[in-house]
């Protein structure tokens, strides 16, 4: 059983954006360009919704 201390909260993980599929670190994911804003982290004069204004999304990396 799994002392209440020992499990993870909300404010430990860090937040996705809604263009990543998994938490940076993931194995089987890497860091690419967000294809929205093409890496600048902005549409137009707003910060891009797809990356969080990052310019990054993480992606699942190999093929199957």
């Amino acid at each position: 059983m799994t002392k209440p201390q020992d499990q993870s909260t909300p404010q430990d993980k860090p937040k996705l954006s809604p263009g990543d599929v998994a938490e940076p670190g993931t194995p089987g994911t890497g860091e690419d360009v967000c294809p929205e804003c093409e890496g600048s982290g902005q549409i137009g004069s707003a910060p891009c919704v797809t990356c969080g204004g990052t310019g990054k999304v993480t992606e699942g990396i190999g093929g199957g």
